[in-house]
């Protein structure tokens, strides 16, 4: 049996299976936490991955690696190869201000002009969780560090390095050995996702100067091979991973209910949204990743369940017991302010609240259903940008509720199939690096349930729209 390895260094953990690369079966697995915060040393994934590889029994008898990786987060290197300060993170907020000079200075002080210049140069319009901000945070903030920068790469390109035997002490040779992937590039905002290159001139005016990048690498190449022996592949950032492990598609549109919703499609065209709904990443198989990203998903559920004092299988009984529609309730979910729309200072509200339907059901129905519509509006950005929608993978912990199956089938208008659950993104690596091994991606079977769509009789979507809309 050949093995493959896949890895998915996420904000909060490292998770490792081993796989069989002929078939998917899942021979081992093993994981390990990493610390908590928006500034992280690197360090503290090096040691999270060896834990977490030992947990997995090891990586010595597999013939392949890939990384899945946390996107933006910003590793920043010296001339010997040691990480300059502690890596800010995707959800590191402080270059927000970043953003919005970046977007002014392109637009000659006009907003709208800037948001224009950058969804046609980079496909996304900066935000404060892009690499290329915090790298114009640095050279602000710490001007002695950014001008210590000889290189700059990203979590999952950090790991990969460190899994082909280099790290402090690797000097030039060592700088010249990185290397990420097209997905992971397309978020860093010096990379064009359309033309798949570098845009040195937007890094220099961010950071004051160019260092070395990492050689962008294909789908199918290499980035080495371990001590060992395995081959290394390119690796990718964590969508790109989870859109391979959940075996998607052109024309499959991935719904993520996680802390954070996530809404994206694999299309054969780039996106360019100079709305900034819609980020327009590349993916891990030579197609294009277009995205949007919501803030509240299943903490909205966690809120609501411990408000009517139940646990979660009881809220989602309460949700189910419920009619479609609430009742006439309507949630719309922006409790931590929101990101798709741009609402960082919103809060959440209900309407439509009588003395008849304000009832535990009825709450838990439309909490679910002001979850699953702000979704439905990723959705409608994403179609907005010419994508087309085959089915609706479903994934993610929320996706396991009975009550958001139910509500996803009654308001996306397109067939839902909810995967087996699973690690997609170390899954997704580990598709990845069978790919490198054979020249080709494999066809792991998955089991999966098909939800076919159902009409919005009660005007659920509508209805949340309306409200929706007095926040702009």
């Amino acid at each position: 049996m050949v093995l493959v390895a896949g890895i998915d260094s996420s904000t909060q953990s490292c998770k490792v299976v081993i796989r069989d690369a002929a078939t998917g079966a899942l021979v081992r697995q093993g994981r390990a936490p990493h610390p908590d915060g928006t500034e992280v040393h690197p360090d503290h994934w090096w040691t999270a991955l060896q834990k977490a590889a030992a947990d997995a029994g090891g990586l010595d008898d597999v013939s392949a690696v890939s990384v899945g990786g946390q996107q933006h987060g910003m590793v920043c290197l010296d001339s010997d190869g040691e990480v300059i300060r502690p890596a800010l993170l995707w959800n590191d907020t402080r270059s927000a201000g970043a953003a919005t000079e970046l977007i002014n200075n392109a637009g000659g002080g006009d907003p709208a002009a800037g948001a224009e210049y950058w969804a046609h140069a980079t496909g996304t319009v900066p935000v404060a969780s892009l690499t290329l901000t915090k790298l114009r945070w640095l050279a602000e903030n710490e001007p002695e560090n950014a001008a210590r920068v000889a290189a700059v790469c990203l979590p999952h390109d950090w790991l990969t390095w460190r899994l082909a035997g280099y790290g402090l002490g690797s000097g030039s040779e060592g700088l010249a050995a990185l290397a990420t992937d097209r997905s992971d590039a397309s978020g860093t905002g010096y990379y064009s996702t359309a033309d798949g290159t570098y845009l040195p001139d937007v890094l220099a005016a961010a950071l004051g100067h160019v260092p070395v990048l990492p050689r962008v690498l294909g789908p199918l190449e290499s980035a080495g091979r371990t001590p060992a022996g395995s081959l290394l592949a390119a690796g990718a950032g964590d969508n790109a991973a989870a859109a391979l492990g959940a075996g998607a598609g052109l024309g499959d549109v991935v719904m993520s209910l996680g802390t954070s919703g996530t809404v994206f499609a694999v299309s054969d065209t780039p996106a360019a949204d100079a709305s900034g709904l819609v980020a327009g990443f590349a993916d891990a198989a030579g197609h294009y990743l277009p995205l949007v990203c919501t803030l509240n998903a299943t903490r909205i559920f966690d809120a609501t369940a411990a408000l009517l004092d139940v646990d979660l299988a009881e809220f989602n009984r309460l949700a189910l017991s419920a009619e479609p529609g609430a009742g006439g309730l309507t949630l719309v979910p922006y409790f931590d302010g929101e990101r798709t729309p741009n609402l960082p200072d919103a809060t959440g509200s209900l309407h439509g609240i009588t003395r008849a339907n304000y009832t535990p059901a009825n709450l838990a129905r439309a909490a679910v259903e002001g979850v699953v519509c702000s979704l439905a509006d990723g959705l409608a950005a994403l179609q907005d940008q010419g994508v087309s929608v085959r089915r609706i993978l479903l994934v993610g912990g929320g996706a396991q509720s009975a009550a958001v199956q139910s509500v996803a089938a009654g308001l996306l208008g397109a067939d839902v199939t909810v995967p087996q659950p699973g690690e997609y993104v170390a899954d997704g690596a580990a598709r990845q690096a069978a790919a490198a091994l054979t020249g080709r991606f494999p066809a792991w079977a998955a089991d999966a349930v098909g939800l076919p769509p159902e009409k919005d009789d009660a005007g659920v979507l509508a209805r949340y729209r309306r409200f929706a809309s007095l926040y702009a």
